[in-house]
């Protein structure tokens, strides 16, 4: 399996990251509210302030945000947060809580924007962010597996092509289930493109920091910066200062065969198939020539 070995490979180990925790005490407590709130005689009043309607974003524009945390029922709060909590905790260690909280909300408001091609059409819920965690945990971890009702089997990146088929035909229907497909399908769609997109968080874990403590420039190191880093003339040595240079160059050698031989793997097997030493190496060259 795909990632075996790391601490990556398995979404069900039951550990909850800050954001990841954070935003399922926020959905749970803001379902609570609205249950208190319609037994007490003031149903719908938190659903009709915070629910996105695309005619009504010019008046309301703060719902763009609000409505990925208000939920329909306990079922709709229910899969949308167990959505979250088996597959966002890998993501958010992979890429960080900045970059996982930005990722979530950029899928949200993608499923919000999709929606406009049903303008008077309210929509609620955090499903849209919860399809582009699922996209993206898919793009990483295709093999991994996910058993149906605990029982069956399927490689996450079936489940996510059957999701996507399910989406599109949905919304390409006419129905009035009370499903929203185009958030769906917009969640699947912008975390897709933004994970392909320059703007994408590092493939290897959260950018190293300046002194300022601000991200320096350029994001992760790319698998074509590495590709001409490990040509014979990255690999020769320095003629000054002969002991220390010997061994700087020797250092050197060492980090770009092993560099070659990540990239050898990445290209057979793809990024999901490195270990937790293969990442740290790959972080190491990442800080080492960050500044050159």
């Amino acid at each position: 399996m795909a990632y075996a070995t790391s601490r990556f490979g398995n979404p069900f180990g039951f550990t909850v990251t800050p954001w990841v925790k954070r935003l399922l005490i926020a959905n749970t407590a803001m379902w609570v509210l609205a249950f208190l709130l319609a037994h007490s005689g003031a149903e719908d009043v938190l659903e009709r302030a915070l629910a996105m309607t695309p005619v009504e974003v010019l008046r309301k524009p703060w719902t763009l945000v609000t409505y990925m945390f208000v939920h329909d029922g306990p079922l709709h709060l229910l899969f949308n947060m167990l959505g979250l909590f088996f597959f966002g905790p890998p993501l958010e260690e992979r890429w960080g809580g900045r970059e996982f909280l930005k990722f979530y909300l950029i899928a949200g408001l993608g499923a919000a924007l999709l929606s406009f091609i049903t303008p008077t059409t309210p929509i609620v819920g955090a499903s849209g962010a919860i399809y582009g965690i699922l996209m993206a945990y898919a793009m990483y971890w295709p093999d991994n597996p996910v058993y149906i009702w605990g029982i069956f089997p399927v490689k996450v990146k079936w489940l996510v092509t059957g999701i996507v088929v399910i989406t599109v035909l949905g919304s390409l229907s006419s129905g009035t289930s009370g499903i929203a497909y185009l958030a769906h399908l917009g969640g699947l769609a912008t975390g897709f493109l933004y994970l392909k997109s320059p703007f994408a968080p590092s493939p290897w874990g959260p950018s190293p920091r300046s002194r300022s403590g601000k991200a320096k420039p350029g994001g992760g190191l790319s698998l074509e910066w590495l590709k001409r880093n490990r040509s014979p003339a990255a690999k020769q040595p320095t003629p000054e200062k002969p002991a220390g240079a010997t061994n700087r160059a020797r250092d050197e050698q060492q980090l770009l065969d092993d560099v070659d031989r990540i990239l050898e793997k990445i290209s057979a097997r793809g990024l999901g198939s490195l270990t937790e030493e293969e990442r740290k190496r790959l972080d190491e060259v990442s800080r080492r020539y960050r500044s050159n």
